[in-house]
């Protein structure tokens, strides 16, 4: 049985974005961080670091609930919540 990448898995997954995001980073301490962790180790690729404007992007549409940004963060700059009602990624098989 062929084993599937994660950029094929992640095309499995159905997303319900709500207009607001649910992932609310503190630019203000994201412009000190030097790591940046969250840009490396959300496996959706939700954060991208701008540096011409020197913050945080935020694409939580694509954002898989996994939690990783919120333990990872060394600064607890993420105001990490569940998205509200019916919103978010479902999970299937594939």
């Amino acid at each position: 049985m062929k084993k599937n990448t994660l950029e094929e898995k992640l095309y499995t997954l159905k997303f319900d974005s709500d207009i607001y995001s649910h992932l609310k980073p503190d630019n203000e301490i994201c412009k000190d961080c030097p790591e940046k962790i969250c840009t490396t180790i959300c496996p959706a690729h939700v954060y991208e670091w701008n540096e011409s404007d020197n913050k945080l992007i935020v694409n939580f549409e694509n954002c898989l609930e996994c939690g990783a940004c919120r333990i990872a963060c060394p600064y607890r700059a993420i105001d990490w919540k569940y998205p509200k009602g019916t919103c978010g990624v479902t999970f299937k098989q594939s």
